[in-house]
């Protein structure tokens, strides 16, 4: 019973977020408030820009991730095997959804393995929902497990206090999550990730994150997928303050990245990033890389790997444009590039 319980709301997420309807209603990820500089003397050869980047210590050839998104489903399966097919082709990062699934059955272990078989070598993240790191009792083996199913270069931690509160099946108890975070961090070598789910993680929470260990912060902010709203859909029931709780993403970017001054990590923008011109803006920002999955997932079921393909590789021909624009001709200098605030402009 509780298996198809499971396996009916993993397909009732896939299902829900391929709509427009599970969007922020009044809350946007802020990128809209900020404008580049124009460099009319740019001297940048624009055929000669380079967009590649290093990630978890590989080289990617866009500063772009595919995050995670599902798992543990027949249609997750086929979804995730197209998403990492185009992350081949692409050489980008990608993650899989939560494995919760594959610690309590063994049967869903087929769709989490498809994705390092048709990923190759492009780095490949794992993922586990932070209710089952702070009440594991076996933590440590139970992760090991997941990042060898996965043959993970990162195990992604998800944050999604405000989902777990309002599912109808959660589980809103995180307590002891930052011990055994720790735990996690000093015995197990493979890069640990910390990721929100579209509520943003603010400086305060970044901070004590880091301060025991991880090793990534993927902020996820609000604008883009509120997972409030789609539990709150599963439940036929509205709540307009909750449906757009959280912290803008350009807001989570711009304060996590003042702790680079004392930590060394890796940033990730994501939370409605679903251009080119919000990519261009995370990396002024202060993120390393960005991410995407909703706009990717209703993709790829209406067009396949080569819809995706074509709709990454378009985004970054906008970032080429931004970045000839601002006289940058890598990643580096985009991301020293200082963004105006539009009220500065009137």
């Amino acid at each position: 019973m509780a298996e198809n319980k499971i396996s009916q709301r993993k397909k009732d997420h896939i299902q829900l977020c391929l709509t427009d309807e599970v969007v922020f209603k009044t809350k946007t990820n802020g990128f809209e408030n900020y404008e580049f500089e124009h460099n009319a003397i740019t001297e940048v050869v624009f055929n000669k820009i380079d967009l590649s980047t290093g990630f978890l210590g590989k080289k990617i050839s866009y500063p772009f991730l595919i995050s995670c998104m599902t798992g543990g489903t027949t249609e997750a399966e086929k979804i995730n095997e197209q998403l990492a097919l185009t992350a081949k082709m692409l050489n980008i990062p990608i993650g899989v959804g939560s494995q919760r699934h594959a610690l309590e059955n063994k049967s869903h272990h087929s769709s989490y393995r498809v994705m390092r078989q048709n990923a190759g070598k492009v780095p490949v993240l794992g993922n586990i929902g932070a209710s089952q790191i702070a009440k594991s009792k076996n933590v440590i083996d139970e992760v090991k497990l997941l990042i060898e199913l996965m043959e993970a270069d990162a195990m992604v931690v998800h944050l999604n206090p405000l989902q777990e509160l309002l599912q109808l099946e959660g589980e809103p108890d995180f307590k002891g999550l930052l011990k055994n975070l720790e735990k996690i961090c000093s015995k197990i070598s493979t890069p640990i990730i910390v990721k929100e789910v579209g509520s943003g993680i603010s400086k305060s929470a970044a901070k004590k994150l880091l301060t025991v260990g991880v090793d990534g912060i993927d902020v996820a902010g609000a604008g883009g997928t509120s997972w409030a709203a789609v539990e709150l859909m599963r439940r036929n029931e509205e709540d307009s303050f909750f449906r757009d709780w959280g912290l803008p993403t350009s807001y989570c970017i711009r304060k996590v990245n003042e702790l680079k001054k004392n930590f060394r990590f890796t940033l990730i923008a994501s939370g409605g990033i679903n251009n080119g011109i919000d990519i261009a803006k995370s990396i002024a920002l202060g993120a390393d890389i960005a991410a995407s999955a909703r706009i990717i997932l209703q993709e790829v079921t209406k067009n396949g790997v080569d819809g995706v393909v074509k709709l990454i590789e378009s985004w970054f021909l906008t970032v080429k444009k931004i970045m000839f624009l601002t006289n940058c001709d890598n990643i580096n200098k985009l991301a020293k590039v200082s963004l105006i605030k539009k009220r500065e402009l009137y």
